[in-house]
């Protein structure tokens, strides 16, 4: 029974983490990390061993590395001020409490207006916030992709 529930919260982990790699309110990656190691405790690190817990610690520290950077680049790349990068921080918080459409897309109107409050140039505030908001969503595209990776690879390692 108690090995029963310890695989149903691995599971849990991992559902969860997946659907916090678009929920920001949620640590996606480091959830299905959690699910991940739990799986292999359980099972005594038989199936998926040691290597396997280090690779897929390593896709997660990546993924949640790339969650971070990936926006200042594209801000960065488009010359982004330091307001429009404030901005783009304070859309994402305010894109929380506004569903799925809040969190893509407040960065981008975020890094827009912080953009246009310091430089007074509404083309390249426009500019800026997609710049911005593309970074963002490559940076959601990639840490989705590795999780799902992190998933394949510990259900692999758990059939083989």
């Amino acid at each position: 029974m108690e090995i029963t529930l310890l695989w149903v919260l691995c599971v849990a982990l991992i559902v969860l983490g997946l659907a916090g790699t678009v929920l920001p309110f949620l640590p996606g990656t480091v959830l299905v990390w959690g699910g991940v190691v739990l799986g292999a405790w359980i099972d005594d690190f038989a199936r998926v061993g040691t290597t396997t817990v280090v690779v897929l610690s390593v896709l997660a520290v990546l993924a949640w590395a790339l969650d971070y950077v990936a926006g200042l680049m594209g801000a960065q790349k488009a010359g982004a001020s330091k307001q429009a990068l404030l901005g783009a921080a304070v859309g994402t918080v305010v894109g929380l409490f506004m569903g799925l459409v809040g969190v893509l897309f407040m960065p981008l109107v975020g890094a827009a207006i912080g953009e246009y409050l310091a430089q007074k140039d509404q083309s390249r505030a426009v500019k800026v916030g997609l710049a911005t908001w593309v970074g963002i969503m490559v940076g959601l595209i990639a840490k989705v992709v590795l999780a799902f990776t992190m998933v394949g690879i510990f259900v692999a390692a758990l059939l083989i």
